[in-house]
């Protein structure tokens, strides 16, 4: 499979970038922005810098936004251009371990039930209490329960999110409370059935190519929400398709880059308010009847006439859809 990784970053090359260039079996893509070092450079990686972001896809990169975290689908359209088969969404302070890969996409796995609504897949690796950002906070109390209820089926995975170890993807509350660190324990891949819901990040995280429009990010929302609606809106979309979402192991450590919890906090607010209504809207909206192009337009749609984002959203998404299309035009 031809895999591309894509990464943004406004350091100089970390740890985690040099230890995925190593990966013979991947071509790693680093979208540069304003804050990122001049002359950035880091071998067997492809940089794309600010005055690059034009020829790759001069429509979007007029509508993004700069030192924004969206800037990083430039890269995406990069790596659909040059005939990507899968896309790895992660970020560049996590380090891969030495058994850094994706189960295939299709095979036999560990399926939970349908129709849980939202679950708190981290249950599955640890005792620990702890929970994924975007899981509403009227449920981090209560216990999922969702081992007693896998099974081993055929099941078509569109989208792996691979955990990560030491710092895990978490909300600030979590940290804001003192929430230690967790190191999840090993299992085999679990696949969430239809109407099975968890949030899903860009940090570790595998798309094929069949759902390469849904790695839209929105641009007119929070940091620390544009990631986790994304996966949000994409999950009723996939099962329409089939697909499902699984998650594998810890396959990186974090080493969190600073942050200020009471600023993730403060953006992390719209996720805590609209996060069950996002998925809600999109089950709601999407149809059999259409591709999940316009699946995906119609769900922001909706969420624009409930005011959970912005009408300029709108005008973002279409260009993301036609700037894909010409992309892939370019791949063939």
């Amino acid at each position: 499979m031809k895999t591309f990784v894509v990464i943004t970053s406004i350091f100089e090359p970390t740890d985690a970038v040099r230890a995925m260039s190593q990966d013979p079996n991947s071509q790693v893509v680093v979208v540069g922005d304003r804050k990122t070092p001049q002359n950035w450079h880091c071998d067997r990686v492809e940089y794309l810098s600010v005055a690059q972001h034009h020829d790759v896809c001069p429509s979007l990169h007029e509508a993004l936004p700069f030192n924004h975290y969206c800037r990083k689908m430039v890269g995406y359209l990069y790596a659909v251009a040059r005939g990507a088969e899968c896309i790895v969404d992660t970020d560049d302070d996590n380090i891969p371990k030495a058994d850094w890969r994706f189960p295939d996409s299709e095979g036999i796995f560990s399926c939970t039930e349908q129709n849980r609504g939202f679950v708190n897949i981290y249950e599955l690796y640890t005792d620990q209490k702890i929970w994924p950002r975007g899981l509403p906070l009227n449920l981090i109390a209560a216990r999922s329960d969702i081992e007693k209820g896998l099974i081993r089926k055929p099941c078509r995975v569109g989208v792996w999110q691979g955990l990560a170890d030491e710092d895990p993807d978490v909300d600030a509350v979590y940290r804001l409370i003192g929430g230690p660190p967790c190191f999840f324990a090993e299992r085999e891949p679990v696949v969430l059935g239809q109407g099975t819901v968890c949030p899903f990040n860009s940090q570790n995280t595998l798309f094929h190519r069949d759902l390469f429009a849904l790695l839209y990010l929105p641009t007119r929302v929070t940091f620390r929400f544009t990631d986790i609606l994304r996966g949000l809106v994409a999950q009723p979309i996939m099962w329409l398709l089939g697909y499902h979402l699984g998650f594998t192991n810890a396959t990186v450590v974090q080493k969190r880059n600073p942050h200020d919890y009471m600023a993730d906090f403060l953006s992390e607010i719209p996720m805590y308010r609209h996060c069950q209504a996002v998925v809600t809207t999109a089950c709601e909206t999407v149809s059999s009847r259409h591709s999940i192009e316009d699946n995906l337009f119609n769900v922001y749609d909706a969420l624009e006439s409930r005011q959970i984002v912005e009408k300029e959203e709108m005008r973002v998404l279409t260009t993301w859809l036609k700037d894909i299309q010409t992309a892939r035009r370019h791949s063939a």
